[in-house]
């Protein structure tokens, strides 16, 4: 007669490394020189560096989001992998995008935070 000791659940879910975390990123990262250019990324990937959700980085690259430049994938059918120098590239693009939208806009607002009113002459 076997006894069987019965733990009760803790509730904590036990959570895998992500991918990129477990593994050298390219032969180059080994090295210990400058991060791999080539390293392939998956949605769930960018989505966790991103700090989205899947949908959103789906909808980031189907250009379906405004006022965000389309994200270029490579469609490997529905399976969406982006190249870590495009990520990069796009990142820079956005971010001098916002900086600039950002910059017209608080130049129609007075500073009491009223939009400035356009005289007709």
């Amino acid at each position: 007669m076997s006894m069987s000791i019965h733990l009760p659940h803790s509730g904590a879910k036990r959570v895998a490394p992500l991918p990129h975390q477990s593994r050298p990123k390219s032969s180059e990262d080994r090295n210990g020189d400058v991060m791999a250019t080539h390293e392939i990324l998956t949605v769930a990937e960018i989505a966790v560096e991103l700090r989205c959700s899947k949908a959103h980085v789906y909808n980031v690259i189907a250009g379906k989001v405004d006022g965000v430049h389309p994200l270029p994938a490579i469609c490997m059918g529905r399976r969406k992998l982006v190249r870590r120098a495009i990520l990069e590239e796009w990142k820079k693009k956005n971010e001098s995008r916002a900086r600039d939208a950002n910059m017209a806009s608080s130049s129609a607002i007075d500073s009491v935070g009223r939009m400035k009113e356009k005289t007709h002459a």
